[in-house]
């Protein structure tokens, strides 16, 4: 039966375990990031998503203290970074490459560093026990990691994580040397292992189906800065930016200028689509704006005329111009009649012909206008 190993007391007034003010870090005259802010707070999962080359990693490192900020403050529990070395931090590393020593056993490598900090051997069986039996790979103890398959090798890179009681765990990549099934497994024993802790965890990932599955709060980064932070639903569902509307999930954008009566976007082609702005959103006539319509919020028939269709705010006749099996799902690309392509996703039992003329519809509300007008 797995055991779970109590973190280290905290001070129990410190509301976020780790936070990012003003940080720049460069390389020469490459900028990687660029006046990063980030609050994490206590025993929340945070990921930090974005494709390659966007500064997570850099950022994840800067947290590890395997480099150095070139500006801002780093702060872990409240105490200030800057100049304190990796070893010295309440933080522990899982990699994508997991950084096993192959000449170790699963218990050596997990009880590696105890022994580097003179750990008592009976405290040690102990810990190094606990830590095995909390991810499931105590009957393996003597195995070597060329004996393990991928999953289990990323299990023993935690135990050798956990052994250590850090405040917060780092996660670069954890899964991303996984099969497709594996990953999905990991996922879940991810999430039970961090509701068991209790502790931090941060992860950097360029799998948006990965963070959010897993995360209670996401960081967005493109080109060193972030784009958008907010909880999983409010990330996919409201958008703030195209880049974020475009890299989380699929999703059809359309630019255009604000029409006020009605209230819609205006596309160079003429399409008119109606939008709804809540209080917050101050439009006005005739300005630049850009609207996210994620695929699953649009319906499609192959009727020009059928009951409940105008129901819809948005209505409009296209063609079905290309077709995709996934398996659960079928995307539709549909040409409008206006020239606009728009990506639909349909259930695998409906079957669409290229040709084939159709209706798209959705609400207006589905509109998601994007404040920023960042470009993807």
């Amino acid at each position: 039966m797995a055991q779970t190993i109590s973190p280290p007391m905290a001070d129990a007034t410190a509301m976020l375990d780790v936070e990012l003010r003003d940080i720049v870090k460069t390389f020469g005259e490459d900028v990687a990031v660029q006046g990063l802010n980030l609050q994490i707070r206590q025993g929340e999962f945070f990921s930090i998503l974005g494709p390659s080359g966007c500064g997570k990693t850099t950022t994840l490192r800067m947290i590890a203290g395997f480099e150095t900020p070139t500006s801002g403050e780093l702060t872990i529990q409240g105490q200030p970074m800057n100049g304190v070395p990796a070893h010295r931090r309440s933080v522990n590393t899982v990699f994508q490459s997991y950084a096993l020593f192959n000449h170790m056993s699963v218990w050596d490598n997990v009880a590696f560093g105890l022994k580097i900090k003179k750990i008592p051997r009976n405290e040690l069986r102990k810990q190094v026990g606990e830590a095995l039996m909390l991810v499931q790979m105590e009957t393996f103890a003597k195995r070597y990691p060329a004996q393990l398959s991928g999953g289990q090798r990323q299990r023993v890179a935690l135990a050798r994580a956990l052994v250590n009681h850090p405040a917060v765990m780092l996660l670069d990549e954890p899964l991303g040397a996984l099969d497709l099934k594996l990953r999905k497994q990991m996922q879940v024993e991810l999430s039970n292992l961090h509701q068991r802790l209790g502790i931090t965890f941060i992860m950097v990932t360029h799998d948006q189906e990965e963070a959010l599955s897993l995360s209670d709060r996401i960081a967005v980064m493109k080109d060193g800065h972030i784009e958008q932070v907010g909880a999983p639903h409010e990330i996919y569902e409201h958008p703030t930016t195209a880049f974020v509307a475009d890299f989380i999930g699929d999703t059809n954008l359309l630019s255009g200028r604000v029409q006020q009566h009605p209230l819609s976007l205006v596309t160079d082609s003429g399409l008119e689509v109606a939008i709804a702005a809540d209080h917050t959103t101050q439009l006005t006539d005739g300005v630049p704006l850009n609207i996210s319509i994620r695929p699953e919020k649009i319906h499609l028939s192959d009727q020009v005329e059928i009951d409940g269709l105008t129901s819809y705010d948005n209505c409009y006749p296209g063609a079905v111009k290309h077709t995709l099996y996934t398996g659960p799902h079928i995307h539709c690309i549909i040409e409008l009649n206006t020239g606009e392509e728009l990506r639909v996703l349909q259930p695998n039992h409906t079957a669409y012909r290229p040709g084939t003329p159709v209706h798209v519809s959705w609400a207006a509300p589905d509109s998601q206008i994007l404040i920023n007008p960042s470009p993807p």
